[in-house]
């Protein structure tokens, strides 16, 4: 009997993740990518212990296979260097079984790559529609020819074609109302052991260090959407050149590489909740799902959690069942993840309004009350997110 076939639209950490987990429950898997060729070039990515114990369970080792850096200590700082909250990185792997680690996203995507047979990525096609309408999906791609399939995976980015095609009355997008830039930096000699972000007035800064010396450097800004600069690297300067150590030194560094790797994005996050995460045979996931803002750190994470769940619940591949229990399988998916991304999605854009205040009043109010709350407390907030990642049965 022929393996179920499953095609994947878009080669982005979600998708490639959920090529595997169903490439390893003996599905045959098709990804389609409308970029020409891997990414070699990006910014980096922090897999919290939740994306990591997702990733376990289809024996893909991120930590290994694309290098992993594990600071000694996380927390937010003011713009003069004062910790408002600071944590050990022991403390969270004692709680939590592990700690969070952060690595080059282009490097994350290259080791998932590499667990998948050569023959499922195609890159360079660009998925133009996919018609379920007689109850198996047929995908059309500019490259060519229709491809039938039993499932298809809608892993298509923040500005999904195929949400906007499914759920066209579904507000869309909403502009978080800031700016983000990202690069990676080399500075071995800097030797910055810990990972922070600061907190300005309307303005953040995250320092992540990666392996071999590198850094990830984010930052953020409240600003108009559309809002560009002649060059980044000089707005950056400008913006947080008189931020504490090692910022000036950090950005000397963004100084030295070339404007095209300063990558600016303005934030969106979906505006509302999607009526359910699957149509058919159809299964949305990652930021075509429950696009969300960057502030907690689980866009990527969450995209993992829905790629194994979705693969979990979904039958072999082998098509032995005699029943055809794919539709029931996407049902059990949205229903397992609807509830739990929405969440993020709102605390990730709670946290972030806080992250923007620009009022110096409001601002006062914030550090205040973040220095106020004990260590333990912050650490035990995280524990439905860190902790959430279950797999039925």
């Amino acid at each position: 009997m022929p393996k179920r076939h499953a095609v994947v639209v878009g080669a982005g950490i979600g998708g490639l993740t959920a090529a595997i987990a169903l490439h390893r429950r003996g599905w045959h898997v098709t990804v389609c990518e409308r970029a020409p060729e891997p990414p070699t070039t990006g910014a980096g990515i922090g897999l919290a212990p939740n994306a990591l114990r997702a990733l376990d369970t289809i024996d893909v080792d991120a930590a290994h296979a694309a290098g992993s850096a594990v600071p000694t200590t996380m927390g937010l700082r003011r713009s003069d260097g004062q910790w408002l909250t600071r944590a050990d990185t022991a403390d969270m792997a004692a709680r939590y079984g592990m700690p969070p680690i952060a690595v080059p996203r282009p490097a994350l995507a290259a080791a998932l790559t590499a667990a998948l047979p050569p023959e499922a990525l195609r890159y360079g096609t660009a998925v133009t529609a996919v018609d379920d309408a007689a109850g198996r999906p047929t995908i059309r791609t500019e490259a060519g020819p229709d491809l039938p399939a039993d499932l298809v995976v809608a892993a298509d980015g923040i500005h999904s074609p195929l949400r906007r095609a499914y759920f066209p009355a579904h507000p869309g997008l909403h502009y978080i109302g800031e700016t983000a830039w990202r690069t990676i930096v080399d500075a071995p000699d800097l030797r910055i052991p810990a990972m922070s972000e600061t907190w300005g007035r309307g303005e953040r800064f995250g320092v992540t260090p990666l392996t071999d010396g590198r850094f990830y450097l984010y930052a953020t800004a409240v600003v108009p959407a559309g809002t560009r600069s002649a060059d980044p690297r000089a707005e950056l300067r400008h913006r947080f050149g008189s931020w504490h150590d090692p910022i000036p030194a950090l950005l000397d560094r963004v100084g030295r590489l070339d404007p095209a790797d300063v990558l600016q994005n303005d934030l969106y996050d979906l505006a509302a909740p999607l009526p359910a995460l699957h149509h058919g045979r159809i299964a949305w996931l990652g930021d075509a799902a429950h696009a969300m803002a960057p502030n907690l750190g689980q866009g990527g994470c969450q995209a993992i959690e829905d790629a194994v769940l979705l693969a979990h619940l979904l039958p072999a591949g082998d098509g032995g069942d005699s029943t055809d229990s794919v539709p029931a399988a996407l049902a059990a998916y949205t229903a397992a993840r609807r509830d739990r991304t929405d969440a993020v999605r709102v605390r990730a854009r709670r946290v972030g309004r806080l992250g923007a205040l620009r009022n110096p009043l409001a601002v006062a109010a914030r550090d205040l009350a973040v220095r106020a709350t004990p260590a333990r407390l912050a650490l035990r907030g995280m524990d439905d997110l860190f902790n959430g990642f279950r797999l039925p049965g």
